[in-house]
């Protein structure tokens, strides 16, 4: 399978830089669907488009009857420009900053390897070409259209890798958590204007959103767990206008919140919006809050994940597989998929290896640049991984 791999790996990589140079957004993807569509035409595969959202889902027949295995890759770009001078560059003010190019080309790459291989799997294997993964809502969109029903049985289990920078080729997991879960905080604090000179005479919202930014960092620290870590970051705060002798109406906040379990989301959720309040009302101010839910913790399971593991060694070798130490506050959308369907999460180091891989730009950096020549070993990943619960016993 690796040679065969080998083999397409120009094909893969056409595909890739045609996808890289030519980004889209969102969950609306028209021109990279139909190149995933091409891409599969001469496959026996039953495709299936997005009605809300132009996602891909395509469904592998094998040669028996068995179980169904969900492989996953998103497809969406991020709004900013590409400051690295590639050939294939992108145009325009996108980016796949994230890899999600390599994503898509590395799921055509392990189709095209278990085609050539269905009459020797004992079940069906379901493709799923996601869009707006960085909205955070692509893979609960999909879901609700039914992917997880495609094949017509649940899938047993679900995989999905994601390329990062690092040493070339090493791919990495763990059992358990591996990603945050991410929620976003939203608050207007509303008070009563008047002039500077006067603020007896006004109900100021500016001391009572300051105070706020305070608060919440003490609610996380105070609050919960060490070992159940919560990263809450205000990255918006706003009031006032041009001029600077008038108390305004009003401030807002915003904040993104990163969490590790569900039990701490829930609490986030009940408790955030009571902090908020009080703090407002000691100082005799109104408010708004809503506590918005982007993407659940990515949680593997655990038994999967040991072999994921195993499966990647005894297909690369060991000293290409590390068990991560820790998980990442980054988060996922495939957490959705992994809600449902118990599965693994993969990371990928992709960085090239002229480029020392300790300094590499991160993803959703415009410098980050990723070596292509990974396709292949992707495309063989996730087929084995299918085959693993497909293949002979």
């Amino acid at each position: 399978m690796r040679e065969d791999a080998r083999l397409m790996l120009p094909e893969l990589i056409r595909l890739r830089r045609e996808i890289h140079a030519d980004p889209e957004l969102g969950l609306s993807l028209p021109r990279t669907q139909r190149r995933v569509i091409t891409a599969l035409a001469d496959l026996d595969l039953e495709v299936t488009l997005g009605k809300g959202l132009d996602s891909v889902v395509a469904v592998l027949r094998g040669g028996r009857p068995g179980p169904v295995v969900l492989l996953r890759a998103d497809m969406d770009a991020l709004p900013m420009r590409e400051e690295v001078d590639l050939p294939y560059r992108a145009r325009g003010d996108a980016m796949h900053a994230c890899g999600h190019d390599l994503h898509v080309a590395g799921l055509v790459g392990a189709a095209r390897l278990l085609h050539g291989r269905r009459e020797t799997l004992a079940g069906d294997v379901v493709f799923m070409f996601q869009p707006g993964e960085e909205l955070g809502d692509g893979a609960a969109r999909m879901i609700a259209e039914g992917v997880l029903d495609a094949a017509g049985a649940r899938p047993v289990a679900a995989y999905g890798i994601h390329v990062v920078p690092g040493e070339f080729g090493v791919f990495s997991t763990r059992p358990g958590p591996l990603m945050a879960g991410c929620a976003e905080l939203d608050v207007v604090v509303r008070g009563r204007g008047g002039h500077a000179s006067a603020p007896h005479l006004t109900i100021d919202p500016v001391p009572a959103a300051a105070e706020l930014v305070q608060a919440l960092q003490t609610f996380v620290t105070r609050r919960f767990d060490v070992f159940d870590p919560v990263v809450l970051t205000t990255t918006q705060l706003h009031a006032g206008g041009a001029a600077r002798n008038i108390i305004t109406d009003e401030a807002r906040l915003g904040a993104t919140i990163r969490m590790l379990s569900a039990d701490v989301l829930d609490r986030l959720q009940a408790e955030l919006p009571g902090l908020v309040r009080g703090v407002a009302a000691a100082h005799g101010c109104d408010t708004d809050v809503e506590v918005r839910v982007v993407c659940p913790p990515t949680v593997n399971d655990p038994a999967l994940a040991t072999d994921a593991l195993a499966t990647l060694s005894a297909t690369f070798g060991d000293e290409r597989v590390r068990v991560s130490p820790a998980p990442v506050m980054g988060s996922e959308d495939f957490s959705y998929v992994l809600r449902h369907v118990p599965g693994v999460f993969v990371f990928l180091r992709a960085t090239p290896r002229d480029i020392d891989h300790e300094t590499a730009s991160p993803n959703h950096s415009p410098h980050v640049v990723f070596d292509d020549a990974v396709l292949a070993d992707q495309a063989v990943a996730l087929a084995s991984l299918a085959i693993r619960h497909l293949g002979p016993p």
